[in-house]
């Protein structure tokens, strides 16, 4: 049981974070299992070669530039929309490669999913603070979400089931307050367009 619920931990875990920093998720989770510091379950083992090392580190780099500058942050996050989610997918259903291939199927669903709530999250925090006419917020978000990836990374590879409950409560805080936020923009537009 405490084997499943570690497998559950990374695979939610990482695809909760490829939602926010996927190259520096995978870079550090890579570096983890190439130093043999942790071992990653099912095929996820794969993000061990200085191959996936080094291209996810590049596009980190990437990323951390484009993420200072607002209209090309805006614009990455949107196209990242088609990368993170089903990274994410990913990343969960190969946490469970060995597993019967029905929960490897829920894994990439849910992973998904999981993926997508925390992208969308990050985005539209984004694009509120790219709005903004000051950089400062936008920097400081990217910066934010860059220790998220990284600590949270480690959370991941040596307290796996601590980050299932981390995620969990991120669900659980996202459900809750999607609703909310709907009506509030629903009542802007329709008092906005008056």
């Amino acid at each position: 049981m405490a084997n499943w619920l570690s497998t559950l931990g990374v695979a939610m875990g990482s695809a909760w974070l490829s939602g926010i920093n996927l190259y520096a998720t995978v870079a550090t989770l890579g570096l983890l299992q190439h130093f043999r510091l942790v071992h990653l379950p099912g095929e996820l083992e794969v993000m061990e070669s200085w191959l996936v090392i080094g291209v996810a580190a590049a596009m980190y780099v990437v990323e951390f530039i484009a993420d200072k500058i607002p209209a090309v942050d805006s614009a990455w996050d949107a196209i990242h929309t088609f990368i993170r989610v089903p990274a994410g997918a990913v990343m969960a259903a190969a946490a469970f490669a060995y597993a019967d291939p029905v929960v490897r199927a829920i894994a990439l669903l849910v992973g998904g999913g999981v993926a997508f709530t925390s992208h969308s999250t990050k985005a539209a925090a984004r694009a509120t603070a790219n709005l903004s006419p000051e950089p400062f917020s936008n920097m400081a978000l990217s910066l934010g979400e860059d220790v998220i990836a990284f600590g949270s990374s480690f959370l991941v590879a040596w307290f796996p089931v601590v980050m299932l409950g981390i995620v969990a409560l991120f669900l659980g805080l996202f459900f809750w307050l999607a609703p909310k936020i709907v009506r509030v923009v629903r009542r802007r537009l329709r008092f906005g367009g008056a």
